[in-house]
């Protein structure tokens, strides 16, 4: 067995060593350290779901006018969804250990790749930034709070931002900054504790709701409108496709993690707690926390901050703004800095690592001036809204390239091979089928982003961009399909590890 392995070992070196510095550094090449169990992909998943956004996400929804099993029945509905293409999107990472940019080279070419790269690279680029500068403003409210002499420092602004405003946003990108520096162990250690410490204030917070108002000061719906039956059965269908939405970024690119999971199995079984399970059970203590606001100080709060702020002990408010800050660096970390360091390396891998990519994003996070696009929710809408369009004919056309025109294999090697001869060279590097498909799909998102008429159906836009993209793609494809029948694959074809 070991001189098996050790063979397996130095097979792997002699191919890497044939790889292309074009499209090859270490942290790009397939991962040796598969190590990832069921409990780290569930922490991933915590920290995605544990962070203000997704508190207020999951308050809204019961704030819809519909009853609670009809919430609840969205959510689940919604959550399964995402589980199900998390499953699908994590299996060719995980099976070639490669992330998601690396992958996209099997549909797009290996430099057509650098289109979806950046794509979701200049999403997370800007919602860095925003998460940045909403920890930034929690770490500034505790700061006020415990020291009120700092108040004069909130009077000057610089680039519209206060002085404080600055400290406390150089603080939260610095402390960020340390977490990804010291790589993909660091970050893995840091989402095992955030998310879990989450529900440890989460839960002593609705304990202290509930010892405060009594169970009769709990209500599931959070809405006094009366809906007619078409009416309900809209809001949940809505409710349901933005529950799918919310998730659709991290969702992309999640091959960036699932390439570290020990099998298929654990990484299934990760989903299957983080999802289903965790956002049901923390949507259900958020709005055991939201109602009991209502109860207790005479107005719904779907601020976390605001609501842990008025606790009555200074230490409590401390440890519960401190951890929820921690949470958002968490879900930064994981969906928004993680991404663009493999995007921005992909372009140029020898010039460009990991920690360097990602460094890129923090710094120009920093020239966007965050806090000024978040608020004007125009600009917020021209951005960050139209970049999302591309998400759902991405996610079409990798699933479909890779179930259906790859029939479910892939050829490691030639992923980073740049030449001719190489599989997924296609046309001078970029596959003209995925790209054609790509831009009509995108087109009608954008249409339906900018046409105030179509708002109706704006919420559905990723399924509408999947159901182009993957469409398009598949006939544009049929005859490749045809051919793969039979495939002729060269060295190192990966077809199942489980």
């Amino acid at each position: 067995m070991p001189n098996s392995q050790m063979s397996s070992q130095d097979a792997a070196a002699e191919a890497r060593a044939n790889y292309s510095p074009r499209l090859c550094n270490d942290d790009l090449a397939p991962t040796r350290d598969q190590n990832w169990s069921w409990y780290n992909i569930f922490s991933f998943w915590m920290s995605d779901v544990h962070s203000m956004g997704g508190y207020v996400v999951a308050a809204s929804f019961f704030t819809l006018g519909l009853a609670s099993w009809q919430v609840l029945l969205c959510l689940l509905a919604g959550i399964c969804i995402v589980q199900l293409c998390a499953n699908l999107v994590a299996k060719p990472s995980q099976m070639a250990g490669v992330p998601y940019a690396v992958i996209c080279r099997q549909a797009f070419g290996v430099f057509g790749a650098n289109i979806p790269a950046v794509i979701r690279g200049l999403i997370a680029f800007a919602w860095y930034g925003i998460q940045t500068y909403l920890a930034a403003n929690a770490l500034m409210l505790v700061s006020l709070k415990f020291w009120p002499a700092l108040t004069p420092m909130t009077q000057v602004s610089w680039l519209g931002l206060s002085q404080l405003g600055w400290l406390c946003f150089g603080i939260m990108w610095l402390l960020q900054a340390m977490v990804f520096w010291h790589g993909m162990n660091a970050i893995k250690r840091f989402i095992d504790i955030a998310g879990p410490a989450v529900y440890v204030v989460m839960g002593a917070l609705a304990g202290w709701i509930v010892y405060k108002t009594g169970f009769d000061g709990i209500s599931f719906t959070l809405a006094s409108k009366s809906l007619t039956a078409g009416e309900q059965t809209w809001q949940m269908i809505t409710a349901t496709a933005l529950v799918v939405s919310y998730f659709s970024g991290p969702l992309l690119n999640f091959g960036d993690f699932s390439r570290y999971g020990k099998s298929m199995g654990e990484i299934r079984r990760g989903n299957r707690w983080g999802l289903p399970f965790n956002f049901l059970l923390f949507s259900i203590v958020t709005v055991v926390i939201v109602s009991g606001t209502q109860s207790l100080f005479g107005r719904m709060i779907v601020d976390p901050i605001e609501t842990v702020s008025m606790v009555g002990s200074d230490l409590a408010v401390a440890i519960g703004l401190l951890t929820m800050i921690t949470a958002t660096i968490g879900i930064n970390i994981v969906a928004n800095f993680v991404s663009p360091a493999f995007d921005f390396s992909n372009c140029s891998p020898q010039k460009i690592s990991f920690r360097t990519g990602g460094m890129i994003a923090a710094v120009g996070s920093v020239l966007l001036t965050p806090w000024n696009l978040f608020n004007s929710p125009e600009l917020i809408h021209y951005t960050l809204d139209v970049l999302g369009a591309f998400i759902g004919p991405l996610f079409g056309i990798l699933l479909v390239d890779f179930y259906i025109v790859k029939r479910g294999k892939v050829s490691v090697d030639d992923l980073f091979d740049a030449t001719p001869a190489g599989k997924y060279w296609y046309r001078g590097g970029f596959n003209p089928k995925a790209i054609g498909a790509l831009l009509p799909a995108v087109a009608i998102g954008l249409v339906i982003s900018f046409i105030p008429s179509l708002h109706a159906v704006a919420n559905f836009s990723w399924f509408i961009g999947v159901a182009l993209g993957a469409g398009a793609y598949r006939w544009m494809s049929r005859e490749e399909v045809s051919r793969e029948a039979t495939p002729a694959y060269a060295a190192n074809v990966v077809m199942q590890k489980e």
